[in-house]
Formats: structure tokens, C-alpha cells, sequence
């Protein structure tokens, strides 16, 4: 299958591939005085896997008819979290991922089917074309409802 005829699918990395609710609370209990965790150099390397995220990620890749991007935005606040995005897919998911990797403050000036995201709005995902799979909504609430999502055909 050439790529032309593939499904571009782009997945988001905080709150969905990433855990960043746990770590922003665990670090404000540990630092309160520290208004923003996220621009503190250290926070995104340190983030956890979302439960199910890594094989949901994994499968999806290995499915021949997706060409699969992580698609993500920076933290204006913290120039390391480019770095430490960066560094975060080649730990979890490998250095091959982190070729299909992009840090972009504006989500709706990429072209696709799908975005499997937190958030329909705010970081241009309103301008995304394609369809936008809310993670953690009703609908998709966790990595299995995504993976089923997928299996149905779309």
C-alpha cells in the first residue's frame, strides 16, 4: 500500500499518551509554591505512559493501511519540553518514533484523517480537518476504546 492510500493519524502526547494530571499534581503536592510544574526543566522527560498508550501506539503502527505521527505542542513556558518530548518518545516508544514526531504550537495546520487528542480546541485542533477522536471523552475514554474504534473500520 503506497502512502497516498494511507490513514494519517496523529496522537497527542499530554493527557493522552502521557500521564501529565499525575505528574502536575504529584508535583504541586511536593513543590506548591511552583505555579507552573510543566515549565520546570525535568517535568515532560519524567512523565508516565497513559494506561494502555503504548501498545494502543504500538498497534496502531504496525497496522498497514495508518501512517502514524505523534503531533504534539510545545510548552511555551519550558524550551526544554522540546527537548524532553523528544526524548520522551525514543524512551517509550522508540527512535524510530521520534521520526514521526512533531512539536507544533497550531494542531489544525496538519493534514489527516484522524487526531486522538484531549482537547478539541485550543491548539488549533478546531482547524484540523480530519476527525478529532476526544481521548477521555464519553465516547473515547481510555487506549481500548481507541484501539476498538480502530478495529471497526473507519
Amino acid at each position: 500500500m503506497n502512502n497516498l492510500e494511507k490513514k494519517i493519524v496523529y496522537v497527542d502526547m499530554d493527557f493522552t499518551l502521557c500521564d501529565f494530571g499525575a505528574s502536575y499534581l504529584q508535583y504541586k503536592q511536593l513543590h506548591p509554591e511552583e505555579a507552573f510544574p510543566h515549565s520546570v526543566p525535568g517535568f515532560f522527560i519524567g512523565l508516565a505512559p497513559t494506561l494502555g498508550a503504548i501498545e494502543t501506539f504500538q498497534w496502531l503502527n504496525e497496522k498497514q493501511d495508518i501512517d502514524l505521527y505523534i503531533l504534539t505542542a510545545p510548552s511555551i513556558r519550558n524550551p526544554h519540553s522540546y527537548t524532553e518530548k523528544r526524548l520522551w518518545v525514543e524512551k517509550h516508544l522508540g527512535l524510530e518514533a521520534a521520526y514521526k514526531l512533531i512539536i507544533s504550537p497550531n494542531k489544525g495546520l496538519n493534514k489527516g484523517h484522524y487526531l486522538i487528542d484531549d482537547y478539541t480546541e485550543g491548539k488549533g485542533q478546531e482547524n484540523f480537518e480530519g476527525k478529532i477522536l476526544q481521548f477521555g471523552s464519553k465516547e473515547f475514554p481510555d487506549w481500548k476504546s481507541v484501539q476498538s474504534f480502530f478495529e471497526r473500520g473507519y
